[in-house]
């Protein structure tokens, strides 16, 4: 049951968010959706009154404790292992002091209204402000790591606590948030998640950012060709994001069609492709030369993103198959851009293109399939400019930051307890966690063990 106010006061929230960082650019090593999530959300909430602080990992001794990004939106930085970029598969050992320093930081702020957990240890870390201040905590998960197990196996580098803290989390958490119908259905049916404690909130899409320009002018922009059939792929250089999907697909293409199309893959570690950075650069040249495409495949390296929506307005069509999705940002920015999207049948995707209407969906890992799509695109050019303009309407309709910050907030409204708008943060303790998260929590590091 939501709790409904009619004229709520503004929020404290603590936003957590461990690895990723809203001060971090596309050039950070790491760099991803959850950054552009957590940096646009809290600017959101934040634009809307309430106070937000971003509790990060600091990675880097240079940055101050506390960083003001914006009117009433701090940044702190939390001593948690060394300050230094630390992969997140590894970064599980240190929570213990997150939780701690995270704690310091809850208690000299006079207390949060919520706690907003984003990823899985963020979560672990909110258990323990929850256990200690009685602090409601929501719930973010961005990636399931049953869901991840599924379709990566042995390659899935976190440790095997994970699937237990999360299911720690599916039944202590105030509220989950599934950020699609796919979302939501695997909590369910992986952690017998509650649905009653399931709100779905996506993700959204920065208009200010990426809006439609004219496709002549963004390829003149970016020394690309005006004559050719332009597919675009772009977003992380890694096996699951399914790019040799499209590779093997462009291949397929009828020789006449493939002739006058180029595929541009944006994307890497650097802004000049280097396989040694990205080693799945080196995977694909050697693909499309295997396939006779390598002369129509471009590697356009790392892109900042202000220059994204120069590519999106600059291609025909917008590709992205990946084995799985939790949600995926970039088909929206695509669609921002009024480029027509074609992606696969699977999480978030699935609800952000509407199949026929902005784009078409195709099964994952299926290239025959997609080159059939791709040449659909080409030899329809109409009908690919209508459905551009459909996705420019739908991201306007549905997926704006501002909606995703207003869902939000409703969310955390409805976790509070009839007092709290007049209650303090109390150090009492409710009922303990679990023995083996307990456990987690109260070690200063993870026995060596336990990572895969």
């Amino acid at each position: 049951m939501r709790l409904q106010l009619s004229n709520p006061r503004p929020l404290r929230i603590a936003m957590i968010s461990e690895h990723a960082s809203p001060l971090a650019t596309l050039g950070s090593v790491d760099a991803g959706g959850q950054n552009i999530y957590v940096a646009h959300v809290a600017r959101a909430l934040a634009q809307a009154g309430h106070q937000v602080d971003v509790l990060t990992r600091r990675d880097d001794a240079a940055l101050p404790d506390t960083v003001e990004l914006a009117p009433r939106l701090r940044v702190c930085h939390v001593e948690a292992g060394p300050p230094c970029f630390v992969p997140k598969e590894s970064l599980l050992p240190y929570m213990t002091a997150f939780a701690r320093n995270a704690g310091a930081i809850v208690e000299r702020s006079g207390g949060y209204d919520v706690a907003h957990a984003n990823f899985f240890m963020s979560g672990l870390v909110a258990l323990k402000l929850q256990q200690r201040y009685r602090l409601p905590l929501v719930m973010t998960f961005h990636a399931l790591g049953l869901v991840r197990r599924e379709h990566q196996g042995a390659a899935d580098a976190f440790p095997p606590a994970r699937i237990a803290i999360e299911r720690q989390l599916v039944e202590r958490a105030d509220c989950l948030i599934a950020e699609c119908p796919q979302d939501q259905a695997d909590l369910v049916r992986l952690y017998g998640a509650d649905e009653d404690r399931i709100s779905m909130v996506p993700c959204g899409v920065d208009l200010e950012t990426f809006s439609p320009r004219p496709r002549a002018q963004a390829r003149r922009q970016l020394g690309w060709p005006e004559d050719e059939f332009i597919i675009l792929q772009l977003g992380r250089m890694v096996p699951r994001k399914g790019v040799d999907n499209v590779v093997e697909a462009l291949a397929a293409l009828p020789a006449a069609v493939r002739e006058k199309s180029r595929l541009v893959i944006v994307g890497g570690e650097t802004p000049e492709p280097d396989e040694d950075r990205t080693p799945e650069i080196g995977r694909l040249r050697r693909l499309a030369a295997r396939l006779g495409v390598a002369d129509r495949v471009w590697f356009a390296g790392q892109r900042q993103r202000d220059a994204l929506a120069d590519c999106y307005a600059a291609a025909d069509v917008f590709v992205t198959t990946p084995w799985y999705e939790p949600f995926g940002i970039t088909p929206l920015e695509a669609m921002a851009c009024a480029c027509p999207v074609i992606g696969s049948a699977v999480g978030g995707i699935r609800y952000s293109v509407a199949d026929g209407v902005t784009g078409h969906l195709v099964p994952p890992r299926e290239p025959a399939a997609l080159a059939q799509r791709l040449w659909q695109v080409y030899a329809n050019p109409e009908q690919a400019r209508r459905m551009g303009r459909a996705g420019q309407q739908r991201v306007r309709a549905r997926f704006t930051w501002e909606r995703v910050a207003d869902q939000l907030a409703r969310a955390y409204y409805s976790v509070l307890p009839p007092a709290a708008l007049q209650e303090e943060a109390g150090d009492s303790m409710p009922a303990p966690l679990s023995a083996q998260l307990a456990e987690l929590l109260a070690q200063p590091a993870l026995a060596a063990g336990v990572r895969a």
